[in-house]
């Protein structure tokens, strides 16, 4: 039975031999990458990419990778491809190929077929001599010296260099096509990564109530508009529409520990004046900033440099922004 010395030993040498092989890389990214990355950039078409085991897991990951930061693929998995999934390649696609050994049967199958097509095969690799290499029109070469595996035989290390190079070329491209946040959150809309690029702090006020008092308004009236509206605060507007202030719970604790008598107390004697405001168009992460920045968990929102609503904190935590 191992003891936890033994499963730190093995977890220490696993991400050791890991970390080598990914660092070895580094004398890989050459003019053969380079080419590689020109050929995509260039490319009409889109990427499709493909492989056969746990290289086919990869693949589909690098997939993901690509669509999310703007460079359209496919994934296509080796073996299907021999079974009717060819047709998913287009004239202009660029199909990359990814295996350790190059030599499986069915990389050996599909490299010509999609040579017949007249596409541009690249190889992502760990065997230079392998069939896929020598056929392919471009290397990106992905060999490790060991597996992780204490057998040297279970991808490990192989596939984590696959890995890493499928990132390689997904940020050179996301750098050549000048991939921005925005384009970031278009892909994104669903994810918290999203909403912090795109959402509005009137996508949130403008689903809660607005919580308003007049200037003079009574103790009870604050209490009760507070209390009712759910948001911790209430703002204080003329008939003109002027944000004349803010009172908050906090106001009022602090309110009741000064005055014995509070009772005839009115809005106007209670309020901070100049509050904390944004507006309904900025981005959430900047109302979350302010909120930091100022050490209060509430913030008026205007549209038109007019009273629109209320943020508070909460909004932003139901949200995922925080």
């Amino acid at each position: 039975m191992f003891s936890k010395n033994d499963v730190v030993k093995h977890a220490l040498e696993t991400i050791q031999l890991e970390a080598n092989a990914v660092i070895k890389l580094l004398s890989y990214v050459d003019t053969s990458f380079v080419i590689a990355v020109r050929t995509i950039h260039e490319s009409k078409g889109r990427v499709i990419i493909s492989g056969i085991g746990k290289s086919a897991v990869i693949a589909q990951k690098i997939v993901a990778t690509f669509n999310s930061t703007g460079t359209p693929a496919i994934f296509m998995h080796a073996a299907d491809a021999i079974h009717g999934d060819l047709g998913m390649i287009q004239a202009d696609d660029v199909v990359i190929l990814i295996s350790k050994s190059g030599d499986s049967p069915e990389i050996k199958v599909l490299v010509p077929l999609i040579k017949n097509f007249g596409n541009k095969v690249i190889a992502i690799c760990g065997n230079e001599t392998s069939y896929l290499v020598t056929h392919a029109d471009i290397f990106v070469n992905s060999t490790v010296e060991k597996e992780a595996c204490p057998n040297n035989l279970a991808p490990t290390t192989s596939t984590t260099a696959q890995l890493v190079m499928g990132d390689a070329i997904a940020v050179c491209l996301l750098n050549l096509k000048g991939f921005t946040e925005k384009d970031f959150a278009r892909f994104h809309p669903g994810g918290a990564l999203g909403k912090r690029l795109y959402l509005r702090v009137a996508d949130m006020s403008d689903m809660n109530e607005q919580p308003v008092v007049k200037p003079d308004s009574n103790l009870r009236e604050i209490i009760y508009e507070i209390s009712a509206k759910r948001l911790g605060a209430a703002a204080v507007i003329e008939d003109s529409g002027k944000i004349l202030g803010i009172i908050t719970d906090g106001d009022l604790r602090r309110m009741l520990e000064k005055h014995e008598n509070p009772s005839k107390l009115k809005a106007s004697d209670i309020l901070t004046q100049n509050p904390k405001s944004i507006d309904g168009g900025e981005l959430a992460t900047e109302a979350l900033a302010m909120m930091r920045r100022y050490d209060i968990t509430q913030l008026i929102v205007t549209k038109d440099d007019k009273y629109a609503g209320m943020l508070h904190l909460h909004d932003l935590v139901r949200e995922g922004i925080i």
